[in-house]
């Protein structure tokens, strides 16, 4: 997925942003996998709450 990123964008100006691109595409993949909205998770990581108790 970062090689069509990389296409669609032109390049990745240094090698801090494939890694950043991939570490925020895994977070989301990750919480996707158990069950939360990609918006939801982006607020969880902003708040500092990167996972939250579901109460399950």
């Amino acid at each position: 997925m970062s090689k069509v990123k990389q296409k669609v964008s032109g390049c990745f100006r240094t090698r801090k942003h494939p890694e950043a691109y991939c570490r925020i595409s895994r977070y989301l993949q990750t919480m996707a996998n158990q069950g939360y909205n990609p918006l939801a998770a982006i607020q969880m990581a902003f708040s500092g709450q990167l996972y939250a108790d579901r109460g399950e």
